[in-house]
């Protein structure tokens, strides 16, 4: 009787465990089909009004018209339910590498990072890239010449200073040893032959012999001498299906098969029809499918500024026109930007942040623009 009741209290407590099991994959299978905001709601049972406010400042975002230089830097104070969100617009080439890091002073705190690439122009938005909002990161490497739009939406509690990092670097390797952005000397669609065809590629300048790198591992396809190009080496790039074209090579390292980045592969020369000019490399990039690229993203290095750990935690939060008239731009700069708004005497202005002297805005209409911090004061 005993061993009965053993039983059939193990079998009870088995189904309670598979049920709940089942449950749990249930859940999890529930969790798992849901956007990484959607999951934020779920995991922390955010009431649907709330999370719906919270949701929709993307579409505002997107509406914003705010551009950016890159490398950029904004640093100010999330506050809790604010529905803060940060939109920066930029133009971008293929091969560059883009970086977007958000830092906290708290660890915990989610910040939610997307890329938005313009369809046409005048056209829409669309997503295609986001970051980890635990990393509160973004990293991308441009496939697509156009206009994009990053934008960073804090966690809805957040309560936290914090500083917005945008940053690129090339995909490759500079393929000209000691090489410099100014050793460029033409650039892609240069016209040639007197008008016949145009530059499919860059011509870095440098002394005859000067050696020439791989600008990323891969296999090579072919390296010898023949046609306009001279000596030439031609790389593969199996990882990104395209392949970079060395020409105009003074002499080629022989028994070239498997590279790494930094291989040297020849020598600066003037081989091939470049015979009447001084020594250069012709650095090409042919893409399967696509035909010639514009190399320049790939090799051309932007100074980034040394990382700075320190917060500015005595931004104000609202501030007031101090100024009988005040523009309002969309760029953090008097020159090269437009006038968004003519602000007067005794506006008020919600502040997102600060990049440099310049104040990153909300207006009363929800705008987001920027000014000079000379034209405004702290709004008590």
């Amino acid at each position: 009787m005993k061993k009965l009741l053993h039983l059939r209290i193990s079998g009870i407590i088995l189904l309670v465990l598979l049920s709940s099991c089942s449950q749990l994959e249930k859940a999890e299978k529930l969790i798992s089909g849901l956007s990484e905001k959607e999951r934020y709601q779920k995991e922390n049972d955010i009431p649907d009004e709330i999370f719906q406010l919270w949701e929709n400042r993307t579409e505002q975002a997107l509406n914003d018209s705010l551009e950016i230089e890159i490398p950029y830097t904004e640093t100010g104070s999330f506050k809790p339910r604010n529905f803060a969100i940060y939109s920066y617009q930029a133009v971008m080439m293929p091969g560059e590498v883009l970086n977007v890091e958000t830092k906290t002073d708290s660890t915990s705190t989610l910040v939610f990072s997307e890329l938005y690439r313009k369809v046409n122009p005048g056209g829409k938005f669309e997503k295609i890239a986001s970051g980890k909002a635990s990393m509160k990161s973004l990293n991308f490497e441009i496939q697509e010449s156009g206009i994009y739009k990053i934008v960073i939406q804090p966690e809805i509690e957040a309560n936290s200073p914090f500083r917005i990092q945008v940053e690129k670097s090339p995909a490759y390797l500079f393929p000209v040893m000691d090489g410099e952005n100014q050793d460029i000397g033409s650039y892609w669609g240069d016209i040639r032959d007197g008008g016949k065809r145009n530059h499919e590629g860059i011509d870095i300048f440098a002394s005859r012999g000067t050696p020439v790198l791989a600008a990323t591992q891969g296999r090579i396809g072919f390296s010898g001498e023949k046609g306009l190009g001279g000596k030439q080496v031609w790389l593969r790039d199996q990882q990104r299906n395209q392949s970079l074209y060395y020409a105009h090579l003074d002499s080629i390292v022989p028994g070239l098969s498997r590279v790494q980045q930094g291989d040297t592969l020849g020598f600066v020369g003037n081989t091939g029809n470049a015979r009447t000019t001084p020594p250069h490399l012709h650095f090409g990039i042919y893409k399967s499918g696509r035909g010639a690229l514009n190399p320049l993203g790939f090799v051309y290095r932007t100074e980034n500024p040394e990382p700075n750990l320190d917060f500015q935690q005595d931004i104000a939060t609202r501030l007031k026109i101090s100024s009988s008239l005040a523009n309002l731009r969309d760029r953090p700069a008097a020159y090269n930007s437009q006038v968004l708004k003519k602000g007067k005497l005794g506006d008020t202005l919600f502040v997102q942040g600060k990049a440099e002297d310049w104040f990153h805005v909300r207006d009363i209409q929800d705008r987001s623009m920027y000014i000079h911090e000379s034209l405004v004061e702290p709004a008590f």
